[in-house]
């Protein structure tokens, strides 16, 4: 890794000089294109999937998928957590508690990655049958899930370390750590499947190798590009204090992505046993969200781009004093991801079947559910950005406990619940209900938060105003 011994840098002032406009898009672009690669990756593999195996296949990729979202949850707790705390830490000037942030949040990944991928092996069976795995979709989400459960310490370390990249303001190099495995992906995935004639396996393989590669690349940048302060093997060492400060203010997105695991393993089991009751059958229902999902994530990622471009730029500046910047790239982060979550809206309500075809599907009970789900289940779609937003904004500004609690309102507090209770009094299609009440009453909430936390920033705007020319020539 690089040399402790060069000298100490003075971060990344570009974060406090340049058009905020400017700085959202240079880091937010890079975050989208990756993004949209992965997530056009799940789309064209649910695809693969749907024509190659079938509806059986498509289910048994919906069941398995909270492994990924644990997954993701905890390279977002080490990656955001860490990322948030590093800017935070390079505006104040402190570069070597910067290494070790760096360091920690590099060896969490790595030991949290081992950790879940022996205890997810080890315990297969029963987690499938409890995220809503049926006795039709159990051989093909094994097959799929022993394979992939191999994979998960590089999609840990992988996707954390994107955030880490972009923290150091290497943009571009994040990008291509997610680009390449996204791509890997896209080119193995057919040719496992249909020229191999893998299977469902084929899919897996092709997934962990993605993985595997892009934590190579990552790994690369961590020995020989990083570039903020001095990165070695002794920051690697596990300083409990500073993990402990990068799970707090890693919570936030950890749990955001967390309680996705939730609301699919509770989603699951609902229709599962109400479907079971319906004209559907439990496995339709099953596939048709799993479909969806893929779906969503297709516009969600451009969402999350912007949100993931604005971290550093709020972080480095709240840290600075630089708080009339901080308010800025908040407010242009709720503009532009409206706009993203505004056409979503359009495109869910108005094309949902050309949408949903797209997946190979000949049943027309599965479009009947699928179709109506898609436009009730996603009604509030233009407003599913404040809520993240919000959350990200309280954890860029070291707001721990704001965050997390933002972070938990929609998934966890609101939709869980609705999920449940709904269906028990108003039959099976209330549970398409939960999610347009659950991000209406979470909107509100992340409204009212956030005006009063940019009230008190002025305040201390009034009082603390940011530092002059020659404060920052003494850092």
């Amino acid at each position: 890794m690089n040399d402790s011994s060069a000298p100490a840098r003075r971060g990344n002032p570009v974060l406090a000089t340049e058009k905020v406009n400017k700085l959202i898009w240079k880091f937010a672009i890079p975050a989208i294109i990756s993004g949209l690669v992965s997530a056009l990756y799940n789309v064209v593999d649910q695809i693969f999937i749907g024509q190659g195996i079938g509806d059986l296949g498509m289910a048994a990729t919906n069941v398995s998928f909270p492994l990924v979202t644990i997954s993701t949850s905890l390279a977002f707790l080490f990656g955001v957590g860490g990322a948030a705390f590093f800017n935070l830490s390079v505006g104040r000037g402190e570069y070597e508690k910067a290494s070790k942030i760096a360091g920690n949040a590099i060896s969490s990944m790595l030991i949290m990655g081992v950790f879940v991928s022996i205890v997810a092996t080890v315990f297969l069976r029963p987690l499938l049958q409890a995220f809503g795995a049926t006795d039709l979709i159990m051989p093909y989400a094994v097959a799929y899930t022993m394979i992939t459960n191999i994979g998960i310490p590089f999609h840990i370390f992988s996707t954390g370390a994107s955030h880490l990249i972009r923290a150091d303001g290497s943009p571009r190099y994040s990008m291509l750590v997610m680009l390449s495995g996204a791509i890997f992906n896209l080119i193995f995935d057919p040719i496992f499947l249909f020229v191999f004639g893998m299977g469902i396996q084929g899919i897996a393989l092709a997934t962990i190798l993605g993985q595997l590669l892009s934590s190579i690349i990552a790994a690369v940048y961590f020995i020989r590009r990083f570039k903020t302060v001095p990165l070695n093997l002794e920051h690697l060492r596990t300083c409990f204090p500073v993990t402990r400060r990068i799970c707090a203010l890693g919570a936030a997105s950890c749990f955001n992505q967390f309680s996705l695991t939730v609301v699919q393993i509770v989603k699951s089991n609902t229709l599962r046993y109400y479907g079971a009751k319906s004209i559907y059958g439990s496995e339709i229902p099953l596939a048709a969200v799993g479909a969806i999902s893929k779906l969503m994530v297709f516009f969600a990622t451009i969402m999350w781009g912007i949100i993931q471009g604005c971290q550093p730029i709020i972080s480095y500046n709240y840290g600075a004093r630089n708080y009339s910047r901080v308010i800025e790239t908040y407010i242009r982060e709720i503009a532009y991801t409206t706009l993203i979550c505004f056409f979503s809206f359009i495109c869910y309500q108005a094309f949902p079947r050309p949408l949903l075809s797209i997946f190979g599907s000949d049943s027309e009970l599965f479009y009947d559910f699928a179709v109506r789900y898609m436009r009730i289940f996603l009604l509030a779609t233009f407003i599913n950005n404040i809520q993240p937003a919000t959350s990200n904004f309280f954890t860029s500004i070291g707001k721990a406990q704001m965050g997390l609690v933002m972070s938990l309102t929609r998934q966890i507090l609101l939709l869980v619940p609705l999920m449940v209770i709904l269906p028990a009094f108003f039959g099976f299609d209330s549970i398409m209900w939960s999610g347009p009440i659950s991000d209406g009453l979470a909107a509100v909430l992340a409204v009212i938060l956030s005006l009063r936390e940019i009230k008190i920033i002025n305040k201390q705007m009034a009082v603390s105003p940011a530092p002059t020319e020659e404060e920052e020539a003494m850092v």
